[in-house]
């Protein structure tokens, strides 16, 4: 996400990190890199602008001149400043005040990803305690409709039959009434796009604006196309009076112009990032968590809230009681190997990881997860859990069924038995300091 920049951006944080008094010299040229870096990454001039201007006059104030540690000082002004332009401390939330069933608009042009955000919306609304029922009104684009209906149902979501209807107001009219008739809370309208804007786009969104009510108009925007998203998003405010942003393909290797420049430039607060393919891949934006990502400094809020939504509670303290007791399987290795891949990919995972922003996906080794899982997944259960019994016969077999080879399947034995015997003496450490406060001896 945003990897140029935050190339840039962390190493302009490292060179003031540690450093003594700052002076003009020196922090003109930290502004220039970020001025560079920000442009580089095609955010908006005047965002650049406002952004440096924030930064070199918070940095001249005595408060900062003054200070024991500056370097730590300007880190933190820029940080402010980036979240600032992000909408720091505004409200993000939906707003569902409204006589259910509340609608949601979505809004955009073709090729942003604006079905499969509805559907994404959907489900995150649904993890919620929410009961959202999806419309498809795009009846212009081939197979529109059909791809709503195939990643909603494929979901668990509820998606109207529009009936053979060409009409998008028919269409979404019946719709909510459908939603309001079966006790849904929630109806997202999937509208049409165009590849460009054009008067009969916007007449017919304002059409439906001004008959159906949406509580919501959501725009949904490709972070790659650049400045060109943020353009089109404020004509379609100026048109239709968007109340949010949703921005797609931040997995992508966009420069991140956009995520930076559309909030200050319409003034419209960016609610979604969509950061993969997965329909579960959608995220509540926290500019102070973005900001973090940028600048290296990693984003453990959203970590933990993945592991939460990921790990099972009961199995979390049924594991602990096996690695207390010392018998922690290959059959657990398993089980938690499947709850990681499910986070999301592993170069996503560590860049969320305090000062492991730098870390490339070329440097990971990503499949090897799936090389593991299938290993483990040519044994019988009985094997995962009594991995002594695995002689020469059954590793052949094994590396057969993996695909893999023999040494892999033995490397896999050893790191997993070492790994064991440094969870044991890491348990008789604690128990150590427990009791008389005396290290554990290791010998034979």
């Amino acid at each position: 996400m945003l990897e140029g920049l935050s190339d840039r951006l962390s190493g302009v944080v490292r060179n003031l990190t540690g450093r003594g008094r700052i002076g003009e010299a020196v922090l003109d040229e930290t502004l220039r890199e970020i001025r560079m870096a920000l442009l580089e990454a095609d955010v908006h001039v005047g965002v650049v602008k406002a952004l440096i201007d924030g930064v070199r006059e918070r940095a001249l104030g005595e408060a900062v001149l003054k200070s024991l540690s500056p370097g730590q000082q300007v880190i933190k002004i820029v940080r402010d400043e980036l979240e600032k332009l992000l909408g720091a401390g505004e409200d993000r939330r939906l707003d569902f005040s409204s006589k259910p069933p509340t609608v949601i608009m979505m809004v955009g042009l073709q090729g942003s990803g604006k079905t499969t955000t509805a559907a994404k919306l959907g489900l995150a609304l649904k993890k919620n305690g929410r009961y959202p029922y999806l419309v498809p009104a795009d009846v212009y684009r081939p197979a529109a409709i059909e791809q709503l209906v195939r990643v909603g149902t494929s979901a668990g979501l509820n998606v109207h039959d529009h009936g053979g209807s060409d009409s998008p107001l028919e269409i979404c009219r019946a719709g909510i009434l459908e939603a309001r008739r079966k006790g849904f809370d929630t109806v997202i309208l999937d509208t049409a796009g165009r590849l460009h804007i054009d008067e009969g786009l916007m007449g017919e969104l304002t059409e439906l604006k001004s008959q159906l009510a949406p509580r919501e108009i959501l725009f949904v925007a490709d972070s790659m196309t650049g400045q060109d998203a943020v353009r089109s998003a404020g004509e379609f405010h100026s048109a239709l009076g968007v109340s949010g942003v949703v921005l797609t393909k931040m997995d992508g290797d966009a420069r991140g112009g956009a995520a930076l420049s559309i909030r200050h430039v319409t003034g419209v607060p960016i609610k979604y990032l969509g950061i993969g393919e997965k329909i579960s891949e959608l995220e509540e934006f926290h500019p102070d968590r973005l900001v973090g990502r940028i600048l290296g400094m990693g984003d453990v809020l959203t970590l933990i809230e993945k592991a939460e939504e990921t790990i099972d509670q009961a199995e979390a303290v049924a594991l602990e009681q096996k690695l207390r007791k010392n018998q922690f399987s290959l059959e657990d290795f398993r089980s938690q190997i499947r709850m990681v891949s499910k986070m999301g990919p592993l170069s996503g995972l560590v860049s969320m990881l305090p000062g492991m922003g730098q870390v490339k996906e070329a440097d990971l080794d990503s499949d090897a997860l799936v090389r593991v899982g299938a290993i483990l997944d040519s044994m019988t259960v009985r094997e995962r859990q009594q991995p002594q019994l695995l002689n020469g016969s059954r590793k052949k077999r094994i590396a057969r069924g993996s695909g893999r080879s023999v040494p892999e399947v033995n490397r896999l034995l050893k790191q997993f038995s070492q790994m064991k015997r440094m969870m044991k003496q890491a348990r008789n450490m604690q128990k150590g300091k427990q009791g008389r406060g005396k290290l554990p001896f290791f010998g034979k």
